[in-house]
């Protein structure tokens, strides 16, 4: 395990608690003594109790040895909050933490920032401390609940952005499909308006020619029956006999 990064919150020195090289000691070559817990300091106060159970001590091992960093319980000054947000500036600008939006960096800073407040707070009143304790918890689990549900509705979106781009390339190939029956339908309504076109034409023309040909017809029944009834009148009329000659005078 390697080192912990440097943090906001002010620790103690670094604690070496055990080796795993061999070395001199009361218990002969190899031979380790009792070594007091990782989690607690012999001799520690109630501050530094309720400080350790805040903020547990950092472990880490370097080289095959286990070392142990508590948490600081000096107080704080006025000189020593001025340094911490020169600090946190400090580490906001070097990690490249963003403004706005959510941001990993900015939170983790920001959340050993509090930490360090709480520390200091603990320091001069445990029961100050114990109750931002319960104010950090709460605002982390506000934050762990909206982050689940920014992740829930980040999901729903690609659902349903990928439910939408699938709707809509069915929808373009439903279009596309509609369009070509359009185009079939308007090229059928046009061979049938060219059709009944033609049709309609070609019964004008016939019907010119059958009015034509009856006007003839009536025209020639009409001359035909004038002949007719003039032939009749004739024979209907009696034609003139020559006078009778005058009777002879008497002697």
């Amino acid at each position: 395990m390697i080192p912990p990064l440097q943090s906001l919150v002010k620790y103690d020195n670094p604690v070496l608690v055990s080796s795993s090289k061999g070395g001199k000691g009361k218990g002969g070559p190899g031979k380790k003594g009792p070594l007091p817990p990782v989690d607690q300091k012999p001799g520690l106060t109630q501050t530094e109790d309720i400080l350790n159970s805040i903020l547990p001590p950092r472990e880490w091992t370097e080289e095959g040895q286990l070392w142990v960093q508590y948490v600081s319980s000096t107080p704080a000054t006025r000189l020593d909050v001025i340094n911490l947000q020169e600090k946190l500036d400090q580490q906001l600008q070097q990690r490249q933490a963003r403004e706005t939006g959510i941001c990993p960096v900015r939170e983790e800073l920001y959340s050993q920032c509090f930490d360090e407040l709480i520390r200091e707070v603990t320091i001069n009143c445990a029961e100050r401390g114990l109750l931002l304790l319960r104010v950090r918890d709460e605002m982390r689990m506000t934050i762990a609940a909206y982050q689940t549900l920014y992740e829930s509705a980040v999901a729903f979106g690609m659902r349903k952005a990928l439910q939408t781009e699938q709707g809509k390339n069915e929808m373009e190939t439903k279009i596309q499909t509609l369009e070509g029956d359009v185009k079939d339908l308007e090229r059928q309504v046009q061979e049938w308006k060219l059709k009944c076109e033609a049709i309609e034409k070609r019964e004008n023309e016939r019907r010119e020619g059958e009015g034509k040909k009856h006007k003839e017809e009536v025209t020639y029944l009409e001359n035909y029956a004038k002949q007719l009834k003039q032939q009749l009148e004739q024979f209907l009329v009696p034609s003139k006999k020559p006078a009778a000659p005058p009777p002879a005078a008497a002697s």
